[in-house]
């Protein structure tokens, strides 16, 4: 799971625990629906920008969603190092 992906998932749960669907975040957000599907995907890599206007409507500070992120990414890369095999 690379970076685009951990920023999906971790604005597939804001975006759900804001009880908003995509087409809702989209128009509080001024992006497209299927812009916010793609990156829910890992489809579309996100600018500063993209954060900025996704934070908002998601009620959260963009450095706090940048921090869920991060950690997400942390945590995907924990599981992966405990996977491989010890020599």
């Amino acid at each position: 799971m690379e970076l685009a992906n951990c920023f999906g998932k971790v604005l597939r749960q804001l975006r759900t625990q804001a009880q908003l669907t995509q087409e809702q975040l989209g128009f509080e957000s001024g992006l497209e629906r299927n812009f916010i599907s793609m990156l829910e995907l890992g489809q579309r890599q996100p600018s500063l920008l993209t954060v900025f206007k996704l934070s908002p409507a998601l009620g959260v500070l963009p450095e706090s969603f940048v921090q869920l992120i991060s950690t997400e990414l942390q945590a995907h890369q924990q599981r992966i190092i405990s996977k491989l095999p010890l020599d």
